[in-house]
């Protein structure tokens, strides 16, 4: 394969070897995000490049795996080995959507038309993960322990939180270009592990326990409490650093 920004051609290795001295910075990544799913979409990335799939390629791949993840958890009732085939899925779907970026990066194949197309993949992903949760509840009650409104409030609410929260960071990234306004600080080491609940590696691996009854919804309604609580902090920092200049 040969990188159009540098007429280099690159194989497996080669091409690993240079995302892996590439990488984006990672102060204040979430800590699955950063050590762990960055370096599997590495290796991803680099087999993609190798047979010539393109970023876009791997960004349709990507949404294709956590759909056939979502249908799984729709058309079987929850048991152990459906929820531990869905979490590997979606983790795999996670992944493949960090590859897209490095594919785009090593190949000089960005654009504004695939990064596009990357966000509106992960603003539909998400939701759908939540509303998926939510066909699952209502369509096997009897597998779990709570019925009706106790429970289904928990993935709409999700779902609310989640998609105001990506817009939030999308729209603040934007103004900020727009109106030069200072960024928050991103923190270091510490808060990649304090943000490991809004990782979206972290909530693809908590579907292991799907069909375990209690032991779902517990983790399930854990995570919402912490995302809920942070995306509140977020959204108040936002606001304020909006709100201040640059160098002010």
């Amino acid at each position: 394969m040969t990188s159009r920004a540098s007429g280099t051609s690159y194989g497996f290795r080669e091409t690993l070897s240079h995302l892996s001295s590439a990488q984006k910075p990672g102060i204040g990544v979430p800590a699955y995000t950063r050590w762990v799913n960055r370096r599997v979409a590495r290796v991803f990335a680099a087999a993609a490049v190798k047979w010539g799939v393109t970023p876009n390629g791997v960004t349709a791949i990507s949404a294709l795996t956590s759909v056939a993840a979502m249908l799984l958890l729709i058309l079987f009732p929850p048991s152990l080995w459906l929820g531990a085939v869905a979490a590997l899925l979606f983790a795999l779907g996670y992944a493949l959507d960090s590859a897209d970026g490095q594919v785009a990066r090593v190949t000089g194949a960005s654009s504004p038309a695939g990064e596009w197309l990357d966000h509106v993949v992960d603003a539909m992903r998400t939701p759908a993960m939540h509303l998926t949760i939510l066909v699952g509840f209502i369509k096997y009650q009897d597998s779990w322990p709570l019925a009706g409104w106790g429970l289904w409030w928990l993935p709409l609410a999700f779902c609310v939180i989640i998609t105001g929260h990506f817009m939030s960071q999308i729209l603040a990234e934007q103004l900020r270009n727009n109106r030069g306004t200072a960024a928050p600080a991103s923190g270091g080491n510490l808060r990649s592990f304090v943000n490991l609940h809004m990782d979206s590696g972290t909530f693809c691996w908590i579907f292991i326990l799907w069909g375990t009854g209690w032991g779902f919804i517990l983790v399930y309604g854990l995570l919402f409490l912490s995302n809920a609580a942070t995306v509140l902090l977020s959204m108040r920092r936002k606001f304020v650093s909006l709100s201040t200049p640059k160098g002010a």
